[in-house]
């Protein structure tokens, strides 16, 4: 049995709208990392778009209140990382505010250009920021591919319905 949208009685266009209607979206989890001047700093985010091919190019976005903001704004480089099933934990971490993201049990190293690089991801590449670009009380990062791994064992975390889920066969 298929539900048809009942058109009588649609809700005007809102915050709690926009986040009811996004928590029915199931989204991919990734950690973007970059190098500020106090340290590295990160955060967690589903919406991590592939833009271009030629060049290598993705989106995300970042709220301008976010902790990580004042690094990436700066920062010449980030990093994306796609968490597998197996980090649950380590995607809540990036996502809580006031969290202490790179301290034990996260694990990582400085990669290239000096982008942390968490370990143990299902895929990770180090962009060249290209633009930031106004979006509400966000920004839209566009980012070029300078280099990466996509080789990590595992199968791909997922956030839907404000929880962080697996796929399910």
């Amino acid at each position: 049995m298929t539900a048809s949208p009942d058109l009588r009685i649609p809700q005007l266009a809102s915050p709690d709208l926009l986040r009811s209607v996004f928590r029915r979206h199931a989204a991919g989890v990734a950690v973007i990392t970059a190098y500020g001047a106090s340290g590295p700093v990160g955060f967690t985010a589903t919406s991590l778009t592939s833009v271009s091919a030629e060049p290598p190019m993705l989106s995300f976005g970042i709220g301008t209140g976010a902790s990580s903001w004042p690094a990436v704004a700066e920062a010449e480089h980030v990093g994306v990382h796609i968490l597998g099933e197996h980090q649950r934990e380590l995607a809540a971490t990036f996502a809580r505010s006031g969290a202490d993201r790179f301290g034990a049990p996260t694990a990582w190293r400085e990669g290239p250009e000096g982008v942390p690089v968490l370990d143990d991801v299902l895929a990770w590449v180090v962009c060249r920021v290209v633009a930031r670009v106004p979006a509400g009380d966000h920004r839209i990062v566009l980012a070029e591919v300078v280099v990466g791994d996509p080789a990590g064992p595992g199968r791909p975390l997922l956030y839907h319905q404000g929880g962080f889920t697996a796929l399910r066969d």
